[in-house]
């Protein structure tokens, strides 16, 4: 049976640190992401094209497991929450079209690792605000949370590093900065 465990875990080193420093955006598509053998990604869709986005500070991603046994079904939830300095016209109108469209995210790490959200069914954008703040310390921009439900748990690029999500892909992905 499929269920079955395969492997155990020792404990590891400390050497991890949290935090984002970048997601990738992708207009969803159904043309499927290349895999290896372990169910890493190692390529895009073809004719994708990735949209950077910088981070620094107060982002986060966290992937939920429910499992119910009455039901006898497992998914995951995918939430990354976005937190985007200064307002603008053009990153207003970019907001809008997120809400719109749903689209795949890679998530990359200060770790060096990367994940991609919404793989199968995308990722939308279920809540958000565009804010002046109040006193002169507090936000002045956008704060996004995008929601991914997944038969599976987001699936890591394969070579990614510190430097790049992409590192070890042999073809690069198309990638637009701002």
């Amino acid at each position: 049976m499929a269920c079955n465990l395969s492997a155990g875990r020792n404990e590891v080193c400390k050497e991890s640190i949290g935090g984002i420093q970048g997601v990738y955006f992708v207009n969803y598509t159904t043309g499927s992401f290349t895999k290896n053998g372990s169910g890493e990604v190692t390529a895009v869709p073809s004719g994708s094209v990735l949209y950077f986005y910088q981070l620094k500070g107060t982002s986060a991603y966290t992937e939920t497991v429910t499992t119910s046994r009455e039901t006898g079904t497992t998914f995951f939830s995918q939430e990354l929450i976005l937190n985007l300095k200064k307002l603008t016209n053009e990153m207003t109108t970019q907001l809008k079209l997120m809400a719109y469209g749903r689209p795949q995210i890679i998530v990359w790490t200060n770790n060096g690792d990367a994940l991609l959200v919404g793989q199968h069914l995308g990722a939308d954008l279920t809540a958000g605000t565009i804010s002046t703040g109040g006193a002169l310390g507090d936000l002045y921009g956008y704060s996004a949370t995008f929601t991914g439900t997944e038969q599976f748990p987001a699936a890591f690029l394969s070579g990614s590093t510190t430097t790049s999500p992409f590192a070890g892909w042999s073809v690069q992905p198309t990638i637009v900065y701002s």
